[in-house]
């Protein structure tokens, strides 16, 4: 199940090990997995600094199929990571490991899966805790990692901090109070926003995924078709795309227009436009409602620049400060920001015994973000 070198390296520091754990360092270094969906991840991070941070994507083995495949996410996870784990391992130097952190929801389920298992196996190897960490949390505090020099990231935070999470799976505005102090003030009710661009994206024929690709189309059209805006007379904060999602489907089926590249241009900024101002009333009104202190985005749909753009020009209007990770390795899935979030709950003693940790693909900021 592991690669010799993987097994060498824990073997080499078990009694190392030993006499670390009850020093409880204020930079623990950390190795971390993630596997909550397509890609396998793992990282070592020194404190929030990020020593190594490898990706292996599978979305060349989902493409043909439109959408991820579990059993095919489940097989590959468990055939790579040995492999993405003695990278990381590599890349950050041989380090001495004070604590493992797995990702243990949101996701698909049986990803997650795969990531506990082996985090169970390499804990078999050496006795170094767990820290069992929210997907959604370590997007939140990506922010917060520092280049492996100790540049960059975020300066000292101020709180209440609004932090705006964007990806495939998830759209919410969460009240940050302290660390591991959340509230989660909306969510998407149906639709991720991330998901809309994909299933948007296929309508028009973009491939897979296809949210980068109508992002980026959506910069070089005009927004001239009528597609409406979600959930204009509702007052909290809340988001749905299905609706938005439908209404680009049924346009597309009445007029059957051709797909040439000014329209999917234009339709693409149309979309766009729709999203963005259902994000940015949602934004608007949480800031209002709740006054925080800094701004926090996360999440893979980030990586759209116009959105960022957008967003700056929103926060700027209250005068508050707005933080995105400082590379796009850390906006999407990544270990790094699990090993992040991690190092806070190693300094509060949040650990988890390898037979207690369980998969929780639908886990919440709501239901704890650290539940373990």
């Amino acid at each position: 199940i592991a690669g010799d070198l993987t097994r060498h390296y824990f073997t080499k520091n078990t009694l190392i090990h030993n006499c670390i754990i009850p020093d409880m360092p204020k930079k623990p270094v950390i190795l971390s997995i993630e596997t909550s969906l397509d890609d396998t991840c793992a990282a070592v991070t020194c404190g929030i600094r990020v020593l190594s941070n490898v990706v292996s994507s599978q979305t060349s083995y989902h493409a043909s199929w439109g959408g991820t495949v579990p059993d095919i996410a489940k097989r590959l996870h468990k055939e790579w990571l040995p492999k993405v784990v003695e990278r990381a391992l590599w890349q950050a130097g041989d380090p001495t490991l004070n604590a493992l952190a797995i990702t243990i929801g949101p996701g698909l389920a049986p990803s997650l899966e795969q990531g506990i298992a082996y985090c169970q196996f390499l804990a078999t190897q050496s006795p170094l805790p767990i820290i069992a960490v929210n997907h959604m949390e370590g997007h939140l505090l990506s922010s917060f990692a520092q280049t492996r020099s100790g540049t960059r990231g975020l300066p000292t935070p101020l709180y209440p901090a609004l932090g705006f999470l964007i990806s495939g799976g998830h759209t919410q505005l969460v009240l940050m109070h302290g660390l591991g102090d959340y509230t989660l003030l909306g969510e998407t009710l149906d639709d991720a926003a991330g998901e809309a661009y994909d299933k948007v994206a296929r309508l028009l024929l973009l491939g897979y995924p296809g949210g980068p690709i109508l992002a980026d189309m959506a910069t070089r059209g005009t927004p001239r078709y009528p597609l409406p805006e979600p959930m204009t007379t509702r007052q909290d904060l809340n988001f749905s795309f299905s609706g938005l999602k439908t209404a680009a489907r049924q346009y597309l089926e009445r007029k059957k227009p051709e797909l040439t590249r000014e329209f999917v241009q234009d339709f693409a900024a149309s979309f766009q436009q729709a999203v963005f101002k259902h994000l940015m009333k949602r934004f608007h009104r949480a800031i209002d409602l709740y006054s925080p202190k800094m701004i926090l985005l996360g999440g893979g749909v980030v990586n759209n620049v116009a959105l960022r753009t957008l967003t700056r020009s929103v926060v700027t209007e209250y005068g508050l400060p707005v933080y995105f990770p400082t590379n796009k390795k850390l906006i999407t899935d990544n270990a790094a920001m699990i090993g992040v979030s991690a190092s806070f709950k190693f300094a509060r003693g949040e650990f988890t015994p390898p037979d207690q940790l369980d998969r929780l693909p639908n886990l919440n900021f709501d239901k704890g973000s650290s539940p373990l």
